[in-house]
């Protein structure tokens, strides 16, 4: 019958290297036994003065790695700020990278929307796991195989510049423009051939009037992309009073024709009227509230322009004095 010290002993060798596995198991035993013979020296029934030594050993497996000096972490401090270091700057990279060329691959080669965005998301995931996968494992396998892996020096030139919280608050306010502008922009391409509604010949029924293309979709779509860039803009330099105004023209360039637009029927395409049945009864107050709604958004993005360009105009307020 096997002891508690005996199941230790070939729980913490099997994980030594065989030539060094019956030394281990010597030095090891006769550890133990010291310890329990302090513990029964001091009261203990031999039971429990066994059971108490094992407790201050601790884990076997743990036990076993100092014993042969085996790492028990996947990267360690000397190899840590390296992978983290090299990790970021290929994630940040790479995968952008990787993301813009699967879309514009599914772009030309005329996949659905639908396909495009499966495509381009799966094909980025795949890509940010296999980078953080393999660098890892390079990284794992130079902290159990060799001490003399040369790793960059730091040097104070490395230091990162002091961030500016101004700029990195206005990050968000960026990411959710670039989103919803092309959201916004893809939306009105492929209304086009998208599938909503389809005609008796199951073609697809556009939302908006295909004569539009003649000048105004594609004036749209200059103006949504001016807006990114005005985005841009915003997040480098901050709000000013100049900025503000150019706020203001880039909302009437697109609000006051698409209102026009809508206003005098121009629209949208003929078929999709009639999908949907209009005029519906009441419909002029739904169009009425919902230019309204428009209206206030783009009036409260213009008075919104000009408060934050009065509350950057002086950067930090000023101390208050007693």
């Amino acid at each position: 019958m096997t002891t508690l010290t005996d199941r230790y002993v070939w729980a913490a060798a099997r994980s030594v290297p065989e030539a060094q596995r019956d030394e281990f198991s010597r030095e090891l035993r006769e550890r133990i036994g010291d310890a329990t013979d302090a513990h029964v020296a001091r009261g203990a029934m031999p039971g429990d003065a066994e059971h108490a030594a094992l407790i201050e050993l601790g884990d076997p497996w743990k036990l076993a790695a100092g014993y042969v000096d085996r790492p028990l972490h996947l990267i360690g401090p000397r190899y840590f700020p390296t992978w983290w270091r090299l990790l970021k700057t290929l994630l940040v990279i790479v995968v952008p990278i990787s993301a813009v060329g699967v879309l514009l691959g599914q772009v030309l080669s005329g996949a659905p929307i639908g396909e495009m965005i499966a495509e381009t998301i799966t094909t980025t995931l795949s890509v940010a796991v296999h980078l953080a996968f393999w660098t890892t494992l390079v990284f794992a396998i130079a902290e159990r195989t060799s001490s003399t892996v040369p790793i960059a020096t730091w040097t104070p030139e490395q230091l990162p510049q002091v961030r500016d919280d101004a700029r990195a608050g206005r990050l968000g306010d960026l990411v959710a423009s670039v989103v919803f502008l092309a959201i916004l922009a893809g939306a009105i391409v492929w209304q086009q051939t998208g599938a909503i509604f389809r005609d008796g010949e199951r073609l697809p029924i556009p939302v908006l009037d295909p004569a539009l293309w003649s000048f105004w979709i594609p004036y749209f779509l200059v103006v949504l992309a001016l807006e990114v860039v005005f985005a841009v803009v915003i997040y480098l330099r901050g709000w000013t009073w100049t900025l503000a105004a150019v706020n203001v023209l880039l909302n009437v360039a697109f609000i006051v024709p698409a209102l026009w637009l809508l206003f005098s029927g121009q629209l949208f395409a003929p078929e999709f009227l009639d999908v949907i049945g209009w005029p519906w009864e009441g419909g002029d107050v739904v169009v009425t509230v919902l230019a309204f709604v428009v209206i206030g958004a783009t009036v409260w993005d213009v008075i919104d322009g000009f408060r934050k360009a009065a509350a950057n105009r002086g950067g930090p307020a000023p101390a208050m004095v007693e």
